[in-house]
């Protein structure tokens, strides 16, 4: 199936611009976000390792909360639903979310829960720009009988005001369950509204939404394959998810590539990249 003519900047500005005052309920793994800073000062006599001189950590909102930040930052007004732990870093996220004008009562929190956190520790001169060394990752899955599952859903079914669209951002830790896809899926369907999926490592485990929204090496793991420079087989990844997920749009995001946009008969969309060719796929 042949392309079609990508849109216009203008016109992709003007997308952008319609979040302002839509409400979206973001189902979420919530992720703290840290990075470590320092100053490479010399190579260790103990291990040939850099040691680094501490200048500071911050914290950030990561993973479904980073989307949720993003749609505040575009002047929407997220609803997020989601579970932290009763542990310094959960209290650092909510009351980031708090800062930045995000209700948080929909946010369980759970004792017996580590909230999930991601440091990067960088390093770099004073006066150079401070590149990732290495991530560590402290995190543990919702337990599979924890209440706050229950509680999840409670909060779901709370939701009294109108909603523009449902977002579930999966990042693996356990929360996203067939059964709170499904009351997400039913939620959106009766205030018919649209229901997008972002997942990690789940791609094809979601079923019955409106779009998905993986990036390429996603969909190259969960199909199997290897897409590369080869629009062919971007064209055929992308109408295998669509039948395979039953979509109405599948956006694969391609890094400094652009995007592709695909829908049960229409053409494909290739959205290229515009400003700075120095472009990655987001991080959260």
């Amino acid at each position: 199936m042949k392309g079609t003519s990508p849109p216009s900047a203008d016109r992709l500005r003007a997308i952008v611009e319609s979040f302002r005052g839509r409400r979206l309920l973001v189902l979420a793994d919530l992720v703290a976000d840290e990075f470590l800073y320092g100053r490479a000062q010399r190579v260790s006599r103990e291990a040939p390792v850099l040691i680094l001189q501490y200048d500071g950590t911050d914290i950030r909102l990561g993973g479904g909360a980073n989307a949720v930040h993003n749609i505040r930052t575009l002047g929407g007004r997220p609803i997020p639903v989601g579970v932290l732990g009763r542990d310094e870093p959960g209290r650092r996220l909510r009351a980031l979310l708090r800062e930045t004008g995000i209700p948080v009562r929909r946010v369980v929190i759970d004792a017996a829960y580590v909230t999930p956190v991601k440091t990067r520790i960088l390093a770099g001169g004073l006066h150079s720009t401070k590149q990732q060394m290495v991530r560590i990752d402290k995190a543990t899955r919702l337990a599979e009988r924890s209440p706050s599952r229950r509680a999840v859903l409670a909060a779901l079914g709370s939701v009294r005001e109108r909603v523009d669209a449902v977002l579930v951002s999966d990042y693996g830790f356990g929360l996203l369950t067939a059964e709170l896809v499904q009351a997400a899926v039913a939620f959106a369907r009766r205030r018919r509204v649209p229901v997008t999926v972002d997942s990690r490592f789940a791609l094809l485990g979601f079923r019955g939404m409106t779009a998905v929204t993986p990036n390429e090496p996603e969909v190259e793991a969960a199909l199997g394959i290897t897409i590369g420079n080869d629009r062919r087989r971007l064209e055929s990844a992308g109408r295998t998810l669509l039948r395979r997920l039953g979509v109405q749009a599948c956006l694969i995001t391609r890094g400094s590539d652009g995007m592709a946009l695909f829908e049960p008969g229409r053409p494909t969309l290739h959205v290229p990249i515009y400003g700075t060719d120095q472009v990655a796929d987001v991080t959260g």
